[in-house]
């Protein structure tokens, strides 16, 4: 089950929507006055909220500017996307190997979430059930670093992971994705775990230092 998203939260996600849609330009100065006089929130959830999209990239201190919508070097997204599907490939691989009756209950309640979410046409709500989709399997690898290192870097990437579930028909294909990573879990196949997850991640990492090579490409013939 999902919990209900906090303030900070809330906030987190508006302003990351915003920079990811280009409301927000690159460059472009976060001032948490003129944010929180905005949203009609004090400074506190302000700040707490442009620190955690410090941690994804997607906003950096400069000197004399203070915060300002930033963005990964396209090389740096994509091995940051290549190292993610490393870490959940090792997940699945253990995961296979170590599932107990519990988090098998679990990891097939997480996958009819997913289709369920899919099934209403929302990227939104279906990000929220494939976030919680992935933790179940980073918990069945019963491996608490590796589930620590998985679940750090899932939520540096998380913008990039929901943004490119609005792609047209990258819902229906995530879920067949995740359809093929449970049968392979549930058929105690390790190899074929790691592999289902490694391409599953792969495929995000790919279009999503595209999208960021051509944000950066705009921003620099705008200067």
């Amino acid at each position: 089950m999902i919990r209900p998203m906090n303030q900070t939260q809330r906030l987190r996600q508006t302003i990351e929507d915003e920079i990811v849609e280009g409301r927000l330009a690159l460059g472009a100065r976060l001032d948490e006055t003129q944010l929180a006089e905005r949203f009609g929130v004090s400074r506190t959830p302000i700040r707490e909220a442009l620190l955690q999209l410090a941690a994804t990239g997607l906003v950096e201190t400069k000197p004399r500017r203070g915060m300002v919508v930033s963005a990964p070097e396209p090389g740096h997204l994509l091995e940051m996307f290549e190292t993610m599907a490393e870490l959940e490939a090792a997940c699945g691989r253990l995961a296979a190997r170590r599932l107990t009756p519990e988090l098998e209950v679990e990891l097939k309640g997480a996958l009819d979430a997913c289709a369920r979410a899919a099934s209403t046409g929302d990227p939104e709500a279906y990000y929220g059930e494939n976030y919680v989709f992935h933790t179940v399997i980073y918990r069945a690898c019963r491996n608490d670093f590796l589930c620590g290192q998985a679940l750090a870097l899932h939520r540096r990437l998380s913008p990039y992971r929901r943004l490119q579930l609005r792609t047209r028909h990258r819902v229906a294909q995530s879920l067949a994705e995740h359809e093929a990573v449970v049968a392979a879990i549930l058929a105690s196949d390790g190899a074929a775990a790691a592999d289902q997850l490694r391409r599953h991640v792969l495929i995000q990492g790919d279009g999503f230092s595209e999208l960021v090579a051509n944000l950066r490409t705009l921003d620099h013939s705008a200067a």
